[in-house]
């Protein structure tokens, strides 16, 4: 399977920009699977829910949603793309898994990363894995690196990639995602952003450094920090299937989950 992601900086307020990018950057693109940012199309540091549903895309009828579903027909691909979308008065920070005949799936992020919580309502989307062209992927957004449930979840529904559209701004999160692909024995795509929003009310650095990580923790690849970067490489899904980490260590099979009660009460 052919797979990787964009990296490149999302200006603020400014989709059809972003879009047109995007566009430019994957028109000869031959891949079967490829991650984009969170919010690519509208840029990133909202002041408030009024800001961020100015500029959030009703999936039903989003221009820009639109022109990437006739690019993935076009170049037979899957594409993953993080936006804000609009549902009458809730904004949601989603992303998008976009085939070639259309949107076949949505995922609204779980955990909302500082200010985000100011800007967006939670998300309501369980963790389910989809197929692409015989593969299991799986989605999460940015801050649910911190949970390593997230990435549990998907990898015991069967998921061989997590696709991770991102806008990290702290500086250890990509390494984690090495330690979620160990403990999990999963593939990982990290399409992180660079450059700045800069705001009235403030000012964010995004980190870039996007990367994909193969089962087991290695890093099979890592973009510089403050750089456009389009890359591509080929996996073997199939080496998502072993779960052995010694020879006498299955990471699945070895767990307890009768002592793990605390996890799912948050008292």
């Amino acid at each position: 399977m052919k797979v990787g992601f964009y990296q490149f900086r999302p200006l603020f307020g400014r989709p059809k920009h972003n879009c047109k990018k995007i566009l430019t950057a994957l028109e000869n693109i031959d891949a079967d699977l490829v991650v984009l940012p969170e919010l690519a199309l509208s840029g990133y540091y909202f002041k408030d829910k009024n800001e961020s549903l100015k500029y959030a895309e009703d999936p039903d009828k989003s221009f820009h949603l639109d022109r990437m579903v006739e690019l993935a027909n076009k170049r037979n691909l899957h594409l993953i793309i993080g936006f804000a979308e609009k549902r009458i008065n809730e904004c949601y920070n989603s992303a998008a898994l976009i085939g070639p005949h259309g949107i076949e799936h949505i995922y609204r992020k779980t955990h909302l990363f500082n200010e985000e919580k100011f800007c967006f309502d939670p998300g309501d989307t369980p963790f389910i894995v989809n197929d692409i062209k015989g593969v299991k992927i799986g989605i999460m957004i940015c801050f649910d690196w911190a949970f390593p449930e997230v990435t549990r979840v998907l990898a015991l529904q069967g998921a061989q990639v997590i696709c991770q559209p991102a806008n990290l701004v702290l500086s250890f999160c990509q390494q984690t995602m090495l330690a979620r692909c160990i403990e999990n024995k999963v593939f990982a795509i990290t399409a992180n952003r660079y450059g700045m929003d800069k705001r009235p009310h403030g000012t964010l650095k995004f980190t870039g450094k996007s990367q994909i990580v193969a089962p087991g923790g290695k890093l099979l690849h890592r973009a510089a920090s403050q750089r456009d970067e389009l890359f591509i490489t080929e996996i073997n899904p199939r080496e998502a299937e072993s779960k052995m980490l010694t020879q006498h260590n299955d990471v699945f099979a070895d767990r307890r989950p009768e002592l793990y009660s605390l996890l799912t009460n948050k008292n």
